[in-house]
C-alpha cells in the first residue's frame, strides 16, 4: 500500500510538471492553457481556499487585489499567514495565469465535482444506511461539541463563542470565556468534560491565546471552567504553551480524557517545522498528558530529561486536529494534517518521536521537496497515510449498537474534499475506507453524543449535522 501511494506522489509530480512545461509555451492552445490552470488552481491553491471566507469571490483582500499584488502574494507568500513562497515551484509565466484566473472567478469552484448518493432522502453507505438531519444552523466555523449530562449541546465557535443548544432547540451564548485571538486558524477550538463531570463539573478548552503586550504573539492554551447557568465561573489556565509565535496556523489542538483520567491534547509546531517538533525545549508539534488540574504525571516520558517541557508525551508531529481514544483498547489515536500530502493516522505511544519533518510522505505547497525519507531509524511510521491530502480534522470511533456495521471504525472530518471519511481497521491495521456526505461542506468535527448518535460539524456555512441510522 505504501509504495503505491509513493508512486502516486511521484506520478503526480511528474503530471504538474509537465503542466507546468506546456503552460509556459507560446504554442500553447487557449483553451489548454484555461483547463490547465483550473487544474493547477484546485491542486495548489483550493486545499486552503475553498470556503466562503477564504475563497477568491466577494472577499476581503487582505494585500490588495491588483494584479501586481496578488501576483507578488502568490510568488513571494504569505509566510506569518500560512501561506508559502511559491516563486520556487512555479514559473512567473505560471503564477501569472493563476494570478489572472483568480482574479477573473466570480464564483466558487468546487474541488470534487460528484456529490454523495441519495435515495429518498436516505444516504446509502456500503454497509449502512442513515438519515441526515440538520440540528443547529446558523453558525459559522463550528469546532469542538460536547454534550453535557442532561443534554444540552455546547458548541465552540472559531471567532470566540461558546454556545449552547439546548434540547428545545434553543441557542444560547455563554459568557465569561477566554480571550482568543481570532485569525488565521486560531480562536476558540475544542470543549472536553471531564469524565467525572457530574460530580465536580469541569469543562475544559482549548484556544489561541493571545499575549496581553504584544497583539502579534499567541500561542495554544487550555482553560477549565464552571457552568453557572450560562455564565463559566471559576477559570482556571491550567496549559500555555511555549514559545509564542506570530504565525496564525497549526495551534492544534483537540483534548481527549483516558481512563485513568489523564488528559491529552495537542499542540501544532506553529509554522516552526525546523525547529520545533524535533526539539524538546518547546511544547510545538507535540501531544502532552497532564492531570486535569494541570500538574504533571509522575511517569510521563520525559519529565526526568533535563531541558525538556515535562507535559511532552510524544513528539514530531505537525498539526494534529483528531485525537481520540479506542473504546475497547484504551489507546490513544491521532490524525495530523501532513503538507502537500502526507496526511497521517497515527498511534500514539510514550515518548515516541512520529518523524516531522524529518521523514514525511508529502511535499511542500509549492511542490518542492523538503526530504527525500519516509522511513528513519527511531521515528515511528504512520499507521496509514493520505496522498493527496484529505485534511483530516476532528476524529472519533464509532460506540454503541446504533450503528453496528461501523463500531469501532474512525471517523474523521475531510475538510479539502468536504467529506467524512471512515477507516475499518482490523487490529492496528488500516484495512478498508468509505467517503460518506461526500460535497456536504468543509467537516471540522465529528463527535459521538452520549445516547450513540453521530454528530458532525460543518463550518461556512456553520451547522450541526446528526446521523440517524436506518435499517
Amino acid at each position: 500500500m505504501r509504495k503505491h501511494v509513493i508512486q502516486l506522489s511521484i506520478i503526480s509530480l511528474l503530471c504538474i510538471s509537465t503542466i507546468n512545461t506546456s503552460c509556459s509555451s507560446n504554442k500553447t492552445n487557449k483553451h489548454v492553457v484555461q483547463s490547465d490552470v483550473k487544474e493547477q488552481y484546485k491542486n495548489y491553491c483550493l486545499g486552503c481556499h475553498n470556503d466562503k471566507k477564504s475563497s477568491f469571490v466577494d472577499r476581503t483582500w487582505l494585500f490588495g487585489k491588483e494584479r501586481d499584488e496578488v501576483f507578488n502574494s502568490i510568488k513571494l507568500g504569505r509566510v506569518a499567514h500560512g501561506m508559502p513562497a511559491f516563486n520556487e515551484g512555479l514559473s512567473d509565466d505560471m503564477i501569472g495565469q493563476l494570478t489572472d484566473y483568480i482574479l477573473s472567478l466570480d464564483e466558487m469552484v468546487p474541488l470534487v465535482e460528484n456529490s454523495h448518493t441519495t435515495a429518498n432522502g436516505i444516504e446509502i453507505s456500503e454497509v449502512q444506511k442513515f438519515k441526515v438531519d440538520t440540528v443547529v444552523d446558523g453558525l459559522d466555523v463550528p469546532w469542538g461539541l460536547e454534550f453535557l449530562p442532561n443534554g444540552d449541546l455546547l458548541i465552540s465557535e472559531r471567532g470566540g463563542d461558546l454556545l449552547r443548544f439546548t434540547t428545545d432547540q434553543k441557542l444560547q451564548r455563554i459568557s465569561g470565556v477566554p480571550t482568543v485571538k481570532a485569525r488565521g486558524q486560531g480562536g476558540l477550538l475544542d470543549l472536553e468534560l471531564h469524565p467525572d463531570y457530574k460530580n465536580n463539573g469541569w469543562i475544559y478548552m482549548s484556544y489561541s491565546s493571545p499575549n496581553p503586550n504584544n497583539s502579534d504573539l499567541a500561542t495554544t492554551a487550555i482553560m477549565r471552567a464552571k457552568l453557572n447557568g450560562n455564565q463559566l465561573v471559576d477559570q482556571e489556565v491550567i496549559f500555555k504553551a511555549h514559545p509564542e509565535s506570530n504565525k496564525r496556523h497549526h495551534y492544534g489542538s483537540k483534548l481527549e480524557f483516558d481512563r485513568d483520567g489523564y488528559l491529552y491534547f495537542s499542540v501544532g509546531d506553529r509554522g516552526d517545522r525546523d525547529r520545533n517538533p524535533q526539539y524538546l525545549d518547546n511544547d510545538c508539534g507535540k501531544i502532552h498528558r497532564i492531570n486535569d488540574d494541570g500538574s504533571i504525571p509522575e511517569d510521563n516520558p520525559f519529565v526526568n530529561k533535563e531541558g525538556a517541557r515535562p507535559s511532552i508525551y510524544s513528539y514530531g508531529h505537525r498539526n494534529p486536529q483528531g485525537l481520540c481514544m479506542h473504546p475497547e483498547t484504551g489507546r490513544m489515536w491521532s490524525d495530523e494534517h501532513g503538507p502537500k500530502g502526507g496526511d497521517e493516522i497515527n498511534l500514539i505511544a510514550a515518548g515516541k518521536n512520529y518523524g516531522w519533518p524529518v521523514i514525511s510522505f508529502g511535499i511542500n505547497y509549492n511542490g518542492t521537496i523538503f526530504t527525500n525519507d519516509t522511513a528513519k531509524v527511531g521515528m515511528e511510521q504512520p499507521i496509514s497515510y493520505w496522498v493527496p491530502s484529505i485534511a483530516p480534522c476532528g476524529m472519533t470511533f464509532v460506540k454503541g449498537d446504533k450503528y453496528p456495521m461501523w463500531k469501532n471504525n474512525i471517523l474523521t472530518g475531510a475538510l479539502r474534499f468536504e467529506y467524512l471519511k471512515r477507516v475499518v481497521l482490523d487490529g492496528d491495521k488500516v484495512v478498508h475506507e468509505e467517503n460518506l456526505l461526500e460535497n456536504i461542506g468543509r467537516v471540522r468535527n465529528v463527535e459521538m453524543s452520549p445516547d450513540g448518535y453521530i454528530y458532525v460539524a460543518i463550518e461556512t456555512p456553520g451547522k450541526i449535522l446528526k446521523l440517524v441510522p436506518v435499517e
